[in-house]
């Protein structure tokens, strides 16, 4: 065994966090698989992957994603399968006893229920944390709701699941401009749900729950984000830690009976309050940006697992900055804060010091990736119009 082990990482090849996964792993002495659907992708092209593989998507029949995995780990030799997503994530904590490998993630039911938002609102609750209102969007619901509303799905996978794509939360002005969201959710085998608009700044508190503890962690505010305006941050900077929030959100944890990585993402509106809106158990779109102002959390969390010693865990320095440069600059386009020009320059003044998503000049082959496949798709569509 290395340093740390053998990791395989799970993931659709395009995981900004999967990437900023394989990446600390690798410093940390670990060897790492990725595996993705075709066995390529931005993750794959990192010098930081040692060895790639064809593992399907857990959609559908189960079979072919769970003969995926088995073959990976026989051939790679790995210790523990990390889920890139919620969906991989899910499936491998359902058919943890038909992998084997160690699987990181929490019991099917803890998955469950923390991937459940109308439950995780009605936990928050219970121990002082404040979440929006959050309702199964049945016919009553629709009929009674008044205002804007943010059309969610209620779990992004179950077993047996077959929509191929994520679809993700929407804000609209009413529901009767939702729905056509709410139906297409539907017809994709998903619960919609109707969530109250929190007006406020999307922020995370991240860390590693040990022994009933968050440690490792990481509080940040995401001043941009992408898609406007409930999309994910493409800047964000590092906070010093809440106190007060992190009590809360360890009583959540432990409410949830939580283990491993965890991001909880609130909305933080004008009068400070923080709103839950989100738990993440997996590899996150900032994660590059934790991995580089605090603790390596995906080394931590795999030793963790394997029972081996940890490093210390201190938390994040504040000031820390993270910019998602491609997302930061279609943002850009379409906000215009101060007209365009203006607005492009304001995410080149935040770049240097900043760490990015993707570049790195020691590994530039997902960017160069990236790129390729954007101007490969661009050909097909141009070749098909």
């Amino acid at each position: 065994m290395t340093a740390g082990g053998r990791a395989l990482i799970l993931t659709n090849g395009r995981a900004r966090g999967s990437l900023a996964a394989a990446r600390a792993l690798h410093r940390a002495g670990w060897v790492v698989g990725v595996g993705t659907p075709d066995g390529a992708g931005m993750v794959t092209a990192s010098r930081c992957c040692d060895r790639s593989h064809v593992v399907p998507r857990p959609r559908g029949d189960i079979g072919p994603f769970l003969d995926g995995v088995r073959r990976a780990v026989r051939d790679g030799g790995y210790d523990v399968v990390f889920g890139g997503g919620d969906d991989w994530m899910a499936a491998l904590a359902v058919h943890r006893d038909e992998v084997p490998a160690v699987v990181p993630h929490p019991s099917a039911e803890v998955v469950h229920e923390a991937l459940d938002k109308v439950g995780l609102t009605r936990r928050a609750r219970s121990v002082g944390l404040a979440a929006p209102r959050t309702d199964v969007a049945t016919e009553s619901a629709v009929a009674g709701w008044e205002g804007p509303v943010v059309v969610k799905c209620r779990a992004h996978w179950r077993p047996q699941h077959a929509h191929p794509h994520r679809i993700e939360a929407r804000r609209y002005p009413d529901v009767t401009a939702a729905a056509g969201r709410i139906e297409r959710l539907r017809a994709a085998g998903l619960e919609p749900l109707l969530q109250q608009p929190v007006e406020g700044e999307l922020t995370a508190l991240i860390g590693l729950v040990q022994e009933g503890r968050l440690v490792g962690r990481v509080h940040q505010r995401s001043p941009h984000l992408w898609p406007t305006p409930s999309g994910v941050s493409c800047r964000a900077v590092t906070l010093p830690v809440d106190e007060g929030l992190a009590g809360r959100a360890e009583a959540l944890l432990a409410d949830l009976g939580w283990s491993g990585l965890v991001e909880l993402q609130f909305l933080r509106g004008p009068d400070g309050v923080s709103h839950l809106i989100d738990l993440n158990g997996r590899f996150f779109g900032s994660m590059a940006l934790a991995n580089a102002a605090g603790a390596n959390l995906p080394d931590a969390w795999g030793r963790q697992v394997l029972g081996l010693p940890l490093p210390p865990l201190p938390d994040a320095a504040p000031g820390a900055r993270f910019l998602w440069t491609a997302g930061d600059l279609r943002r850009a386009r379409v906000e215009r804060r101060g007209g365009l020009v203006t607005d492009v320059a304001s995410t080149l003044r935040w770049l240097p010091g900043a760490t990015t998503s993707v570049w790195q000049l020691r590994d530039p082959a997902p960017t160069l990736e990236k790129v390729g496949a954007r101007l490969r798709s661009r050909a097909r569509a141009a070749a098909g119009r």
